[in-house]
């Protein structure tokens, strides 16, 4: 039992409390221990639901990647990804365990009391208000005055929260009683909201950007310093084609100092309680495997909340962009400040021609009658059943011959393109230089079948085909508008 008296004599006093111990929130599982647990448990059930639709393919039109990028160009099995997540859940048990010990015990019995502090904070703002209305040249005794009649409580607030109506009558002594100030209905009514709704919601609000910072900074450096990128990060990369239950896939260390720790220090830095941080790693966890999903669902409602999504940061994972869309998971604030958002507009065909290479390798193999030799050789390839989709690659045709990396880039997309591959060159654990000759391979054999195909058939592709009308087909193909979510034409 404890009595905080008021130590101000025209401050309303504060409320007795009692604690006792807050029961856990599910019945005979401590909080501490289920702050440990919730987050892995969301992590399994919403990254099982995108590899369920995944294996039922309900919703192909909404796919980042086909089935067949996914098995073609990504350079990990799916059974070492699992190891390696629960390899990084194992040690965000640890942390979360040892972040659990460093905090008090959760008691509950002081809310009102907690009310009334912010009540009297209010109170006592509103004493600036006289001062204020001074420096407008307003005279706020007068104007309380003349308002006390018809509007008691705005009257009470303008004269610098001065309310000497509102009084309780309270027992001073041994059968005497005594009157104290009272507070206004609607200052309790604002300090309610501001202890269980506002409060709560600027902690969550500086909780994301802290890790936002904290993940940006680190992920940056991760791709700038060469000697970090290839013995630490390059795993992650090695998911070309990301899919949900591979968004915690990652080195150990850099999963300790990039996830783990990133969010312990923002639970920290904002003064959480248990169950604040409990949601809080529960919500970072579901956002990061929702931006790794392979979906542009319009139904998803992380998809809308911020522009970093799935499909933005599904190019942070392509060859071409790995040196770009570094922010997660929250918001692209420190990719735009800074300017490492990618600049190349419309991405459609660069995931056009993936998507359709990855097929073609696949229908080789299905049907045998293209050996390893002939697909290294484009001269043997029948391009008839991909008429289609070489209209969809129409854009191909345009591209000319060159190297790997292009010596001097021509505008900022292509120095961002250029500095990403490079990237993925020097990756020699990842395969760097077998992804990049597979992607040259495939440009050159696309060009060749379109050559092939344009002498067949001259008139079925027009000379003048603008991009626009790529993106067009492209987007009637998946059933969506042009471009992928979250990488407008104007970016």
């Amino acid at each position: 039992m404890a009595d905080f008296s008021s130590s101000y004599d025209d401050l309303p006093p504060l409320p007795l409390y009692h604690l006792t111990p807050l029961p856990p929130l599910v019945s005979h599982i401590p909080d501490k221990f289920l702050t440990c647990l919730l987050p892995i448990g969301a992590y399994w059930v919403v990254s099982m639901f995108f590899h369920w639709i995944d294996t039922k393919d309900y919703f192909p039109q909404y796919r980042l990647h086909t089935p067949a990028e996914v098995l073609k160009r990504n350079r990990v099995s799916q059974s070492q990804v699992v190891r390696d997540v629960l390899v990084q859940q194992v040690l965000q048990t640890i942390m979360a365990t040892l972040l659990g010990m460093t905090e008090p015990e959760d008691f509950t019995g002081k809310q009102e009391y907690d009310v009334s502090v912010w009540a009297r904070r209010v109170r006592l703002a509103q004493r600036a208000l006289p001062w204020l209305l001074s420096l407008v040249g307003v005279d706020a005794g007068g104007l309380a005055s003349s308002m006390a009649g018809s509007y008691s409580m705005l009257a009470g607030a303008i004269s610098g929260g001065r309310y000497p109506s509102l009084t309780d009558l309270v027992s001073v002594g041994t059968g005497s009683q005594g009157q104290v100030p009272r507070f206004a209905t609607w200052e309790l009514m604002t300090a309610t909201a501001l202890y269980h709704f506002i409060t709560p919601a600027i902690q969550f609000g500086v909780a994301m950007f802290v890790v936002d910072t904290w993940q940006y900074f680190l992920h940056r450096a991760m791709h700038m310093n060469k000697w970090l990128y290839t013995t630490v990060h390059s795993r992650h990369h090695r998911l070309y084609v990301p899919y949900a239950f591979g968004a915690l896939y990652n080195h150990p260390f850099e999963g300790f100092l990039l996830d783990i720790l990133g969010a312990a220090v923002a639970f920290k830095v904002t003064g959480m309680s248990t169950r604040q941080g409990m949601w809080f790693f529960t919500c970072s966890t579901i956002k990061t495997v929702d931006d790794h999903c392979g979906y542009a669902l319009p139904w998803d409602p992380l998809q809308h909340l911020t522009s970093n999504n799935a499909g933005y940061h599904d190019v942070h994972h392509q060859s071409w962009g790995i040196k770009t869309n570094f922010s997660q998971p929250f918001s692209t604030f420190w990719d735009r400040t800074l300017g490492t958002v990618w600049t190349g507009g419309d991405v459609s065909a660069r995931y056009e021609r993936s998507r359709i290479a990855a097929q073609r390798k696949v229908d080789q193999e299905g049907s045998k009658t293209i050996t390893n030799s002939n697909v290294a050789d484009s001269k043997n390839l029948d391009p008839a059943p991909y008429q289609d989709e070489i209209k969809n690659a129409i854009e191909l045709r345009t591209i000319e011959k060159r190297d790997l990396l292009p010596q001097i880039p021509t505008g900022k997309a292509e120095q961002q393109a250029a500095g990403s591959r490079q990237q993925v060159l020097d990756d020699k654990q990842g395969g760097g230089f077998e992804v990049l000759a597979e992607e040259a391979q495939e440009e050159e054999e696309a060009r060749s079948m379109l050559r092939r195909s344009t002498r067949k058939k001259a008139t079925s592709i027009s000379q003048t085909d603008s991009f626009k009308g790529l993106r067009d087909r492209v987007a009637g193909m998946h059933g969506r508008s042009g471009g992928i979510i979250g990488m407008e034409s104007g970016r």
